[in-house]
């Protein structure tokens, strides 16, 4: 879509390290978007694991995610 690249409305991605979630996390949080684990659980940095969204499909995603 032009205007769009390099933008994502939704990530999840598991198996990760703190040092590559805490950053990313703060970003898009300050940005006024969510982050959670992909359960719905409050987002833990030690977890490994993570949903960040523009924070309108967050839900959208953890349901789908859910179903895996």
């Amino acid at each position: 879509m032009p205007g769009r690249a390099g933008w994502f409305d939704g990530y999840w991605e598991y198996k990760l390290k703190p040092w590559d979630l805490a950053a990313g996390s703060l970003l898009v949080e300050e940005a006024g978007g969510r982050v959670s684990s992909p359960a719905g659980a409050p987002f833990d940095v030690d977890a490994g694991e993570i949903v960040a969204s523009n924070g309108r499909i967050h839900d959208q995603i953890v349901d789908e995610l859910r179903g895996l």
